[in-house]
């Protein structure tokens, strides 16, 4: 049976408390009926005492809860709203801190200006569970068909890739869109593009290094060195004097020079995290001296490579403006740092360097890298040792 209980509140309002019990130990029912100014009591008790009933009819067919079960039916429905998230909320509340958790600062940055400029926009308000594959298709084929390179299409479908797992293995997804998106092909034209600006052959070398001849010495050493020793952009502007063995002829490449908008320039590990010495031929040496000889008349530094007139490292993306500058002077086509990286390797693999040397002196995580990196490499020294087989029999049948 309710029952009910006239009551005021703090400012005056008089309201009906009424209340259905629910057995013995158990906290009542409770709700409110207020008391409509102008009302006579009388009126006003034989209404409450209606409100009573329904209310008592309610609490009877379970449609009232009490305290505890409204908290935990609220629980409830947070969690459920928790889990309806957009793609923005997750890639900024769940995958980004995951991944700045293990990711260089190099790294974080351009999983960040991938989701920024290229994900959000176009994905950031829909929700996670209504992300179709045909939507994350056609985000890749108009990115595509922006122009942007093949290198940079695969960068985006890799992050695209990464939070859609990420969201799936944690079960804030059911299933894996990305599992019915094709990995991005390189367009005709970009295919045949891309093996012919891969890398320099022997005589292609030749020319940019007597062309650098005619250029400032910093850049002279740095070009050599960079063709020398396959090393990377940032390894050559992380070079120290110390880290030279003049007597060995050898660099031991420990650091690597960074750059990003957020953390500006800063000192990191080699792309691997493992340091690794790497051989350096006599003219390349020669130059290092006379460019240390010439350092040291006007500034004292650790750094091999400055910016011109300071101690300061040369800036990690000085390189790349210069050698654009370099192959617009000289026509050389596509001349970028990782050109001669590509070149040093290249040349080295396809005149009989075996993959695992070549592999340890680029500094790679494993030989597999360099495998798929030099594939047309190892075609042509595959070539080669066939020819090499058959001017052996021809020789003998002479």
């Amino acid at each position: 049976m309710a029952s009910t209980k006239l009551m005021e509140t703090k400012d005056g309002r008089r309201f009906f408390q009424i209340c259905v019990s629910r057995g013995y130990g158990k906290a009542p029912y409770k709700t409110r009926w207020y008391w409509p100014d102008g009302w006579s009591r009388k009126t006003a008790e034989r209404e409450a005492v209606k409100q009573a009933a329904a209310f008592e009819l309610a609490c009877k067919s379970g449609e009232v809860l009490n305290r505890a079960q409204e908290r935990e039916k609220a629980a409830a429905e947070a969690a459920e709203r928790a889990k309806l998230k957009t793609v923005a909320q997750y890639a900024d509340g769940v995958f980004m801190p995951s991944k700045e958790a293990v990711l260089s600062e190099n790294a974080r940055s351009s999983y960040r200006m991938f989701l920024d400029k290229h994900i959000l926009p176009t994905l950031g308000d829909v929700l996670l569970t209504d992300v179709s594959p045909a939507m994350i298709s056609k985000l890749l084929l108009d990115f595509q068909k922006a122009g942007y390179a093949h290198a940079t299409v695969i960068k985006l479908y890799n992050v695209l890739n990464g939070v859609f797992q990420m969201a799936f293995l944690d079960d804030s997804i059911v299933a894996n869109p990305m599992l019915k998106v094709r990995r991005p092909a390189p367009r005709k034209d970009e295919r045949t593009q891309e093996e012919e600006s891969k890398a320099f052959t022997v005589s292609e070398l030749s020319r940019v290094l007597s062309c650098a001849e005619q250029e400032p010495l910093k850049w002279r050493a740095y070009i050599n060195l960079a063709a020398d020793t396959g090393a990377r952009r940032g390894e050559l502007c992380a070079l120290q004097w110390s880290d030279i063995d003049w007597k060995s002829g050898a660099v031991t490449i420990r650091r690597n020079l960074q750059y990003t908008a957020a953390a500006g320039t800063f000192e990191a590990k080699p792309k691997n995290g493992k340091t690794r010495v790497v051989d350096v031929g006599s003219e390349t040496l020669s130059l290092l001296r006379l460019l240390r000889e010439e350092q040291a008349a006007s500034c004292l530094s650790k750094w091999c490579f400055t910016q011109d007139g300071t101690a300061e490292p040369m800036h990690p993306t000085s390189p790349t403006r210069y050698f654009a500058k370099f192959g617009k002077k000289y026509g050389i086509a596509d001349f970028h740092p990782h050109k001669l990286r590509h070149s040093s390797a290249s040349i080295a693999i396809t005149n009989g360097a075996d993959v695992v040397s070549v592999s340890e002196r680029l500094g790679h995580s494993d030989t597999a890298v360099t495998l798929r990196m030099y594939a047309h490499a190892n075609e042509e020294s595959i070539r080669r040792a066939g020819q090499t087989v058959r001017d052996a029999l021809k020789a003998q049948n002479e």
